[in-house]
């Protein structure tokens, strides 16, 4: 059996108000998938974390992805995929992504590279409908395949763009040990936005993306709020105004959301200042009695490598 194995970084989807159209790769963090291929069909999943996974192999989310890359592939051959480490399901820091975008990413080298990285996004986009009733969506899994920060600009056809990332890009971040799934954190969005919300967020992810082609760091904070999910979402979070308002005080650019929640992002142009970020992050869960992981990094353009 010829294998690989590789390292699929966590990610940060949404950035405040990018919904389902932006998201960052972080260092510090992710999973380590080992994949392997031979002569035979079928796909075998196996677990030697020590974070429990479905039993069932439909219920994985690396299964649709390995199949959309195989359908596509022509061939048939056995793939053997085995979880070394893994992101905490539920954390809001791309765990299925991870998962999902870790194991096309770690086949398609195996295999000699047939599919551009952008085509292997397609591909990994099927986990993540596994787990979101159905959403088809990107702001976690090109982020953890191309790595830095992304944007889709669209979906139909998918047109994923990489943006420059400021060389004081730098961001902390919480995962407190509670659970928020992708389908709770979808299911109590909007389904319509007044004009004014939307225009709000239009501007914001204008900004955003400008502020990261000029460099702009205070640019990039200020854009990063977001007025439609952070407002219905930051219910599952404890405490997460006040830790909001910490964070801030602390020296924050700007503070959101990851992804579906419950962890939380703040950015800053420093490695110091994201470090403090997290104690403040840190000392907010321990008061309120859970237990919470942090990490600070500057934000990098790697995405899933071989290790």
């Amino acid at each position: 059996m010829k294998t690989i194995k590789i390292f699929a970084p966590a990610t940060v989807a949404n950035l405040g108000c990018g919904f389902d159209v932006a998201g960052m790769a972080i260092d510090g963090t992710g999973d380590i998938i080992e994949v392997g291929v031979e002569e035979g069909e079928g796909i075998e999943i196996s677990n030697r974390s020590e974070v429990p996974l479905p039993d069932d192999i439909e219920s994985n989310v690396a299964t649709p992805a390995v199949r959309a890359l195989l359908a596509a592939y022509g061939k048939e051959v056995a793939v053997r995929i085995t979880i070394l480490k893994k992101i905490l399901p539920g954390s809001g820091i791309g765990s299925s992504a991870a998962s999902s975008a870790g194991a096309v990413w770690g086949l398609n080298e195996v295999l000699g590279r047939p599919f551009s990285p952008e085509r292997l996004v397609e591909f990994a986009m099927e986990g993540e409908s596994l787990i979101g009733g159905g959403a088809r969506h990107a702001d976690n899994v090109a982020p953890a395949i191309l790595g830095g920060v992304v944007l889709i600009r669209g979906y139909e056809p998918l047109d994923i763009v990489r943006l420059p990332i400021p060389d004081n890009f730098y961001a902390a971040v919480v995962h407190p040990h509670i659970t928020v799934t992708t389908r709770e954190g979808r299911g109590v969005l909007p389904r319509e936005i007044p004009l004014k919300t939307a225009t709000t967020q239009w501007g914001n992810v204008g900004g955003l993306v400008a502020g990261l082609a000029l460099g702009d760091m205070a640019l990039v904070g200020r854009s990063m709020k977001d007025a439609v999910a952070e407002p219905v979402r930051k219910r599952f979070i404890p405490g997460y105004d006040s830790l909001h308002d910490a964070l801030f005080a602390a020296g924050a650019l700007g503070v959101n959301i990851a992804g579906s929640g419950p962890a939380v992002f703040a950015v800053c142009d420093t490695l110091a200042g994201a470090e403090k970020l997290c104690e403040v992050m840190a000392a907010h869960f321990a008061a309120l009695e859970i237990p919470a992981d942090t990490y600070s990094s500057k934000i990098s353009g790697e995405g899933a490598r071989v290790i």
